[in-house]
């Protein structure tokens, strides 16, 4: 019989190995010696040492799962329990107890971090839903649909939730997104419309422009011009394409129509300029008839320089108050001259105020004989009243002697 400290062998050949239970038979041994029984069992054991140490390090070591380390241990566990090997068989039990505790912590911490990890998309899913459906009522098409584009990716990087929760979320964002898109293509096609609209408008402008381009009615085409320039911009926008195409043709037919007017002006300008020169000449041969001295050479010359006067034409717009109010104030003087003729030559006139001045002349020498008598009787007072007034009929005599020396005397 042979034997060593963790098992024996019989006379019979069969191997013992020695446990905490007892001795639990591995199996019989006919083909050598109990010496080489013995250790063809022992390399058995520590193979199942070294199974061990392996499944330990992976367990420590790499992400094994909590299912294939269970699935691993109880192999091995199987084998030391058949106990076909010799060796501490109690320590592999020991050890795979510890391995044992060993996943189910990690197992423990992994459903605790799934959970938190799933808290987490939870949470992050949810914001994505919320800003998703905010989203979905912005007008700002270009930069909200790069954000939900961008959210879809985000959506994808995160890990699922059961299949409730995450097609519950996955729905109101797949809604959210449906919705905006729904808006962006109703705006857009109404957008298209009030451009074929706006398109349709301005082929009418175009051709009215493109009509008065030749015209020569310069003031009513031009104020025309300004009225089809509010209806353009009011019309809005067209296509791109037929907008840009458009606007040169409308902008070619105003070209065409104010530079000819331009030429046609600056002609205008010059000859007003020139008439204006002429004008002036006239005004200044006009003031020298004044002061007026011999009414009737006067008058005839006055007459033939405003007949000159009206064949000469326009003069430009910011000097004619100027020039026209010369002319005018010579012709004013001319008038007045008339005028006191007039009053000069005019018997019925005449008799008029030489009565009148006979009337105020005989009322202030009445009024100076009271006021001497007055003065006489020691009456101040009357005096007083009386030369004062005294003093408004003297006023009003010589006012009426000015107009009596206008009629000659």
């Amino acid at each position: 019989m042979s034997s060593d400290p963790w098992g024996r062998v019989d006379e019979t050949g069969t191997v013992y190995v020695r446990t905490a239970e007892g001795e639990k038979v591995v199996g019989s041994w006919q083909a050598g010696t109990p010496e080489e029984a013995l250790a063809y069992f022992e390399r058995k054991y520590e193979g199942l040492v070294v199974e061990i140490g392996l499944l330990e390090r992976r367990v420590r070591t790499t992400d094994l799962s909590a299912k294939d380390a269970q699935t691993a241990i109880d192999h091995l566990r199987t084998q030391v329990e058949e106990h076909h090997a010799v060796g501490d068989l109690d320590a592999l039990r020991v050890r795979l107890d510890k391995l044992v505790a060993t996943v189910d912590s990690r197992r423990e911490e992994r459903k605790v971090q799934k959970a938190k990890q799933t808290d987490e998309a939870r949470a992050a899913k949810d914001a994505l839903v919320a800003e998703a459906e905010q989203l979905a009522q912005s007008d700002q098409w270009r930069s909200a649909g790069e954000r939900l584009r961008a959210l879809v990716d985000i959506w994808k990087g995160l890990p699922r939730l059961d299949r409730k929760s995450d097609d519950e979320l996955w729905h109101r964002f797949s809604h959210a997104r449906s919705a905006f898109s729904k808006r962006r293509k109703a705006h857009f096609a109404s957008l298209d419309a009030q451009r074929e609209d706006a398109r349709k408008v301005k082929e009418k402008l175009v051709a009215e422009a493109e009509s008065l381009s030749k015209s020569t009615d310069w003031g009513p085409t031009a104020a025309r011009y300004r009225e089809l320039m509010a209806d353009w911009k009011a019309a809005g926008r067209a296509q791109r394409e037929s907008e840009d195409d458009l606007w040169n043709r409308f902008r070619g037919a105003q070209d065409v129509f104010f530079a000819a007017r331009s030429e046609v002006f600056a002609e205008r300008d010059a000859e007003q300029v020139e008439n204006l020169k002429l004008k002036e000449e006239l005004a200044d041969e006009a003031e020298k008839l004044v002061p007026v001295t011999d009414l009737k050479a006067a008058r005839a010359a006055f007459r033939s320089l405003n007949e000159r006067w009206e064949g000469i034409g326009h003069v430009p717009r910011d000097a004619r108050p100027k020039v026209e109010g010369r002319m005018h104030a010579v012709e004013r003087a001319i008038q007045e001259a008339e005028e006191g003729e007039w009053r000069r030559t005019n018997p019925e006139a005449r008799a008029r105020a030489a009565g009148l001045t006979g009337q105020l002349q005989a009322a202030v020498d009445k009024l100076r004989e009271q006021i001497d008598a007055a003065r006489a009787a020691g009456n101040n007072a009357r005096a007083d009243k009386l030369s004062r007034e005294l003093e408004g009929r003297q006023a009003l005599l010589d006012q009426a002697l000015k107009g009596l020396e206008e009629f000659g005397g």
